[in-house]
């Protein structure tokens, strides 16, 4: 009936775009797969692709939505995995990558842009890499989709993760996929398709392979609007408003006494993201005051990213994450320098 049809159309043209957005070389836009969020994807990469024997090189910046099912996996026999660190300033070294490899690799999965620290990793060498020892490259793009241009088809990248609720302006709980060409990915569940409805089996074509069930079409609506709204303006005009805005705070921050700053780049490898400690409050609490006492919102605590913050050597008490959007301002910085003087002067 119409409206189905019409509902249909919406998550039809979501796909189209994302697929553009993300430069996806293969032909069919239907490889673009709708999940929950970049966790959801992150997974369906993860089960959808590893075999048992196979092994997996990641890095220790990578946030719990890999971490997880890496450990998971390995702990019931199935993979093997390593992870590579990152330098002093927050950058995997794609040549450590090169040397994690094994013969039995067949994924890297590599966090684009870090959560915690805001370096963008250098997606095309590590690309490259896998392309020549002919290994699946996965990138996470959640802190990275709609404030960093994306090119699955330059950079070599097989598989990509993507969340709808941050940079691409959508509502929670809308996520998932892109899946390039040639990549062997198969179904982790089940179910429903609303077509072909006398076959046994999952169907093995794009989208219903890794899709099951009623999609979210009122997220995927919202997401299409906020894609729709980002190409509009441009990425690299948001990314240049929101790395202004975190030049200034980096700039602010290094001028009060006790505040302990990592990895503040604010260079073109950087996100609009600014960690950091103020004197001996524990982060939870400062956030805390931020909130309450000066209206600025912050995240606080380890970020699902632990093992960032053993190399940083911020644990078990984490750090504090001031991020920025489109629609911050100049003086929602100079709001929040003046909250962390204030709670520096306090003890």
């Amino acid at each position: 009936y119409d409206l189905a049809v019409e509902a249909g159309l919406v998550v039809d043209d979501a796909r189209r775009q994302l697929d553009e957005f993300f430069h996806n070389p293969a032909a069919d836009f239907n490889r673009l797969i709708f999940g929950a969020n970049a966790s959801d994807g992150l997974n369906l990469i993860i089960q959808g692709v590893c075999r048992p024997g196979d092994h997996v090189v990641s890095t220790t910046l990578e946030h719990n939505s890999v971490l997880r099912p890496l450990y998971v996996m390995e702990q019931m026999g199935i993979i093997t995995h390593d992870l590579v660190p990152f330098d002093g300033q927050g950058f995997v070294d794609p040549d450590d990558v090169a040397r994690a490899i094994k013969p039995e690799t067949r994924l890297v999965i590599v966090n684009h842009g870090s959560n915690v620290l805001g370096t963008v990793q250098d997606a095309a060498a590590i690309g490259r890499i896998c392309r020549e020892r002919g290994v699946y490259f996965a990138l996470d793009t959640a802190q990275t989709a709609g404030v960093v241009p994306i090119d699955m088809a330059a950079w070599h990248v097989d598989l990509l993760a993507f969340t709808g609720h941050k940079s691409l302006m959508g509502p929670t709980g809308i996520g998932g996929m892109c899946v390039g060409p040639d990549v062997d990915i198969r179904s982790i569940r089940w179910g429903g398709t609303g077509v072909k409805s006398a076959v046994r089996t999952h169907l093995d074509e794009f989208p219903y392979r890794c899709e099951v069930g009623t999609l979210n079409t009122v997220g995927i609506a919202g997401l299409r609007a906020g894609v729709s709204w980002v190409r509009e303006r441009g990425v690299d005009v948001i990314r240049r408003h929101e790395m202004d805005l975190a030049a200034r705070l980096i700039e602010g921050l290094r001028e009060i006494p006790k505040v302990q700053l990592y990895c503040a780049n604010g260079g073109e490898r950087n996100l609009p993201v600014v960690c950091c400690n103020i004197g001996d409050f524990e982060a939870g609490e400062a956030g805390m005051i931020l909130d309450v006492e000066h209206d600025v919102a912050t995240r606080t605590g380890l970020h699902c990213a632990p093992l960032a913050h053993e190399g940083l050597g911020t644990t078990p008490k984490g750090t504090v994450r001031f991020s920025f959007g489109p629609f911050n301002t100049a003086e929602h910085v100079e709001r929040a320098i003046a909250a962390v003087a204030d709670i520096a002067a306090m003890r």
